[in-house]
C-alpha cells in the first residue's frame, strides 16, 4: 500500500476496470465515470480470447491488397462505409503506409513485450481472485478449409517463433481428433497452446463486484461535459451527474477517445472499428476450445455457460445499429466449418466499437498538456488481452513509478 491518491478513471470497460484494480492495490481511492453502463461496450460482446500470440499487426505487407481482393470476391469481413470523413480517410491512408516489412517487424517486437507482460499478470490475477468467468487454458485452433492457407500460415509462424509464441501444424486427421465438432472437409489447422479464453461479460460483472467491495466508486450514465483545468493540471471533470475532483485522471474511453480528448487540445487517431457477435446456448456438438476460422476471419468460442460467434470489422462511424447481413455472415461462416454451427436459443445479438489505431498499437502515455492525466486507449482487438499489462502500467505512471517494461512504443509522440 502506498500513499492515498484520489483517482478518476473515465471509461468503464475492461481497461478502466484493470486500471482501477492496480490503482486500488496501491492504495488509491478510485472512482470510475462511465457514460453508459460498466462493461456495456466492446468489453461485453467480444469473443473472450486472451490472444497473447497475436503479435503480428493488422497493418502487415499485403494486407490492403488482400482485403481489396476479398472485397471484390464478396468474402471480406471488412466493410468501409463510403464517407467524406477526412479523419477516417487520413487514418486509412496512414494504415496503408504502415504495411511495410520493417514496420511490421518492429511492431511485432514491441507488441510481444506487453503481451508477455500481460500473460504473467493475468496468471497472478486469476490465481488470486475468484472472478467466475469460465476461464480455461485450452489453447486456440486456427482452422483452414483451403490447403494453400496452411502453407501461408507457415510464414506467420516463422515470425512468431523468436518470441516463444509459435503454433503447431496438424493435418486434418489430428485436428479432427482434437476437435470433433469440425466438419471432416477441413484441410487442417494450427494449434497455439499459449492462448486462453474466458467469458468477458462474466469477467466484467465479477471484477466489478470484487472492486466495489474494495472501495471502487462507480458513476454510471455520467456523460463527460468538460474539464476544469488549472495551469497544466486537471482539477475537476464536469458530467451530466455533477462535478468530480481528483488528484489524477485516467482516460480509458476506448473508441470515443478522440472526441473526448479534443476538449483538452489533443488529437489522437483512434477510429471506431465495429464488430459483431451472436451468443447462444451451447450447440449439440459443441467445440472444446476456441476456433479461429481462417478464411472467414471470425471466431467460434465455447464456454461452460454458452457459445459465441464473433468477428467482422466495419468502419461506419459510431453507429451501433445491428446489421442483419453482418450477423448472417457469422452464421454462414461457422456453417462452413462446424458440424453444428448454432445453438438454440439465441441469447444475444450484439455489436460494439473497438478503438483502432492505424499502427495497431495501444496508446499508453501521459498527456503532453496535462501532467496529471494518463491516457490508455487504442487497444484495437486486444483490449481484453492487454488489460492487465495496461492497468499495471497506468498505476505505475499515476504513482510516478517507472513501468516494468519500456512503454515508449505506445507514446503519443509517434503520431506527430
Amino acid at each position: 500500500m502506498e500513499s492515498t491518491k484520489e483517482v478518476i478513471i473515465i471509461g468503464g470497460g475492461v481497461i478502466g476496470l484493470a486500471c482501477a484494480h492496480y490503482l486500488i492495490e496501491r492504495g488509491a481511492r478510485v472512482r470510475i465515470i462511465e457514460k453508459d453502463k460498466i462493461g456495456d461496450g466492446a468489453s461485453h460482446g467480444n469473443c473472450g480470447l486472451l490472444y497473447f500470440s497475436d503479435i503480428i499487426p493488422m497493418c502487415s505487407p499485403g494486407a490492403v491488397g488482400h482485403e481489396i481482393y476479398r472485397t471484390l470476391c464478396g468474402t471480406s469481413p471488412l466493410y468501409i462505409k463510403p464517407t467524406l470523413d477526412l479523419g477516417l480517410l487520413t487514418w486509412l491512408l496512414k494504415f496503408a503506409a504502415k504495411c511495410r516489412p520493417h514496420t511490421m517487424h518492429r511492431t511485432i517486437a514491441e507488441k510481444s513485450t506487453i503481451l508477455h507482460y500481460s500473460i504473467d499478470l493475468f496468471e497472478q490475477l486469476l490465481a488470486l481472485e475468484d472472478l467466475g468467468c469460465d476461464f480455461e487454458k485450452k489453447g486456440i485452433l486456427t482452422i483452414c478449409n483451403d490447403p494453400k492457407n496452411l502453407d501461408s500460415l507457415k510464414k506467420k509462424n516463422a515470425l512468431l517463433e523468436p518470441y516463444g509464441m509459435s503454433y503447431k501444424l496438424f493435418e486434418r486427421d489430428r485436428i479432427l481428433e482434437m476437435e470433433p465438432a469440425l466438419k471432416p472437409g477441413i484441410a487442417g489447422g494450427w494449434y497455439s497452446e499459449i492462448d486462453w479464453h474466458l467469458r468477458p461479460d462474466l469477467l466484467m460483472a465479477s471484477w466489478r463486484k470484487q472492486l466495489t467491495k474494495k472501495g471502487l466508486i462507480i458513476e454510471e450514465h455520467a456523460q463527460v461535459l468538460d474539464f476544469e483545468i488549472h495551469g497544466n493540471t486537471i482539477t475537476k471533470v464536469n458530467t451530466i451527474r455533477g462535478k468530480f475532483a481528483a488528484d489524477a485522471f485516467v482516460m480509458a474511453t476506448g473508441a470515443w477517445t478522440s472526441g473526448t480528448v479534443k476538449q483538452l487540445g489533443l488529437n489522437l487517431p483512434v477510429q471506431p472499428g465495429k464488430g459483431y457477435s451472436i451468443t447462444m446456448e451451447r450447440p449439440g456438438i459443441c467445440p472444446q476450445m476456441p476456433c479461429v476460422l481462417y478464411e472467414k476471419s471470425m471466431v467460434v468460442t465455447p464456454w461452460k455457460s454458452g457459445y459465441r460467434l464473433g468477428g467482422t470489422m466495419e468502419f461506419s462511424g459510431f453507429s451501433t445499429t445491428l446489421n442483419p447481413k453482418r450477423l448472417a455472415k457469422l452464421i454462414d461462416g461457422a456453417s462452413q466449418y462446424m458440424k453444428d454451427p448454432t445453438g438454440h436459443p439465441v441469447i444475444e445479438e450484439w455489436t460494439g466499437l473497438r478503438p483502432m489505431t492505424y499502427d495497431d498499437m495501444p496508446i499508453i502515455d501521459r498527456s503532453p498538456s496535462q501532467e496529471n492525466l494518463v491516457i490508455a486507449t487504442g487497444h484495437g482487438m486486444l483490449g481484453l488481452t492487454l488489460a492487465t499489462g495496461t492497468g499495471k502500467i497506468v498505476a505505475d505512471m499515476v504513482y510516478d513509478k517507472t513501468p516494468d517494461i519500456d512503454i515508449s512504443p505506445f507514446g503519443i509522440s509517434r503520431f506527430r
